[in-house]
């Protein structure tokens, strides 16, 4: 008896992974998805908030259109830049608010966040952590089919960590002990 396929495999939604790149005045936001293990644009956006705004207004406007991106693409999963600053305190503290602000829009919809740094993405996207962004700029260009580069640096940055969380999920579990 030939061996068949699993129906439900050919109903299964694929996985989705929306990417964050957290910033107070630009938030960048990526959606792909993986088909048969090949990674799918989904879209892409750059969220803007004016400097002259109240801070508090500036932060519900960011939360406001990370609900409507993850409400649109329903992710599996969301990646997010893991935040590093040591001698700007002053960014520091405002991308941690927007960074924040992700955290509760995805804690909303119960979708799971994982963190990555910036060696990380380099790492999982070029082969080494001490790439250049042109070359993860041209690694998300590739592995997405795209025609051109995303010029935007902050959506292609959040492209880069879906992709990264897509690579990750594929390496073998190890237990935590």
């Amino acid at each position: 008896m030939p061996a068949t396929a699993d129906p439900r495999a050919e109903n299964a939604r694929p996985y989705r992974v929306v990417g964050a790149d957290p910033g107070i005045a630009n938030l960048g936001l990526g959606a792909i998805e993986e088909v048969r293990r090949d990674a799918r644009l989904l879209a892409f956006e750059v969220v803007r908030t004016r400097a002259g705004e109240a801070q508090a207004a500036r932060l519900l406007a960011l939360r406001d259109a990370v609900a409507t991106f993850l409400d649109a693409y329903r992710p599996d999963a969301l990646a997010i830049e893991g935040q590093f600053f040591h001698q700007q305190r002053d960014v520091s503290f405002r991308v941690g608010q927007a960074y924040g602000v992700v955290l509760l829009a995805a804690a909303e919809r119960s979708v799971p966040v994982f963190e990555y740094g910036p060696m990380q993405v380099k790492q999982a996207l070029v082969g080494t952590g001490r790439a250049q962004k042109a070359q993860v700029a041209f690694m998300v260009r590739a592995l997405l089919g795209l025609d051109k580069a995303v010029a935007n640096h902050h959506a292609a940055d959040a492209l880069a960590l879906a992709l990264t969380h897509l690579h990750s999920r594929r390496l073998p579990s190890q237990a935590v002990s």
